[in-house]
């Protein structure tokens, strides 16, 4: 586990999609958006201006990367083997609140039209963007997240890319879904929040953002 100060870090999101973002529209309703706007939550998977959209007012990067092990227990041996199932990896965020956009989406609701399934906009955004038997839409997070697709790469979820200041090497971790939000209220001072994001795709480490789409093997 390691916890950044948001002074010390640049942080940036984006979706795993390389044509469409998501953002607020004026009616704080979930879209699709091809160009930033000023309410945007995730930039759509560029290289190399990543950090373009850094975001502003982070306080706090919590980074943790683990591994989930199954205790097998052999007939007559005392010894347990510990073997891996999968790598996880954790990021939790935490920033100055300074509008809806975290709120939304991970609560909804999505702008008609934008929805995964016609008429149903009730859902956040906590699963990226998918494309149904039409387009591009805002997942429901009610399929698998190798069938979340882009032609035939995997769009599921985000990617969170985290850059030292004043150094060049970037950590991005593919293939994020949003787990968690909480607001920290206080009368006397200023109100922040969190949002939390979990990952099974090994993080990728470079001296520039990795921008490599996901395949099905890797989710």
């Amino acid at each position: 586990m390691a916890y950044y100060l948001g002074r010390d870090v640049k942080v940036a999101i984006s979706t795993e999609n390389t044509t469409k973002g998501i953002g607020l529209n004026a009616s704080s309703k979930l879209q699709l958006d091809g160009t930033p706007s000023t309410a945007l939550f995730a930039q759509e998977l560029t290289d190399p201006e990543v950090f373009e959209y850094a975001l502003a007012d982070i306080t706090g990067v919590d980074l943790g990367i683990s591994v989930t092990d199954e205790d097998i227990t052999y007939l007559g041996l005392k010894s347990v083997l510990k073997a891996e199932i999968k790598k996880e990896t954790s990021i939790t965020l935490t920033r100055k609140k300074s509008g809806l956009v975290w709120d939304v989406v991970f609560n909804g609701s999505v702008k008609s039209g934008d929805e995964f399934v016609d008429g149903t906009v009730n859902h956040g955004a906590r699963w990226g963007v998918a494309k149904n038997s039409v387009e591009d839409r805002i997942s429901n997070g009610l399929f698998a997240p190798k069938d979340h697709l882009e032609g035939t790469d995997v769009s599921f979820g985000y990617r969170i890319f985290i850059q030292m200041k004043n150094a060049e090497e970037v950590i991005s971790i593919p293939g994020c879904q949003i787990t968690g939000h909480t607001i920290s209220l206080n009368a006397d001072g200023t109100t922040e929040e969190t949002m939390e994001f979990i990952s099974y795709v090994d993080p990728k480490i470079g001296a520039t953002a990795n921008v490599a789409r996901l395949v099905s093997s890797d989710m």
